[in-house]
């Protein structure tokens, strides 16, 4: 009966490990790694990209003044979806928008004239465009602009 403790492998089919990256005294000058190139080191830099131009090359430099960190960054809301959520009129403001789930709280609120309004609104906002104020004006309401 053949027991576990028996099982060998086929012969030759199993080799020793073979000890890398231990100086000479293992397996010569080059330790097996062969000479050069990449899988001979110890390990490649950070940030190397096997030969591409690296990330940190390919960026631009600090040049030049950006105004992107002062952007003034609005939360929209249609003319269309405040029709949606006064039906009967009365007065639209960023703290009741928020309470609706229309905006984020405390950011800026600006008004767009997409879609229709047939109710007055007494709309106070941070910013409103040309079309939003004709059409919230023409349905008989007004518009405020908040500092």
């Amino acid at each position: 009966m053949l027991k576990l403790h028996d099982l060998r492998p086929a012969p030759g089919s199993h080799k020793a490990k073979k000890r890398v990256g231990r100086g000479e005294g293992s397996k010569g000058k080059t330790a097996g790694r062969g000479t050069k190139g990449s899988k001979a080191r110890y390990q490649v830099p950070i940030g190397f990209e096997g030969g591409q131009m690296p990330l940190h090359r390919r960026l631009p430099k600090l040049k030049g003044f950006s105004n992107a960190p002062f952007k003034t960054t609005y939360q929209v809301v249609n003319t269309g979806r405040l029709a949606e959520l006064y039906p009967a009129g009365g007065d639209v403001t960023p703290d009741g928008l928020a309470a609706n789930g229309a905006v984020r709280r405390g950011e800026l609120v600006k008004v767009l004239g997409n879609g229709e309004l047939a109710v007055a609104l007494r709309v106070s906002a941070h910013a409103v465009s040309a079309s939003a104020r004709q059409k919230i004006e023409a349905a008989g309401g007004t518009v405020t602009l908040l500092g």
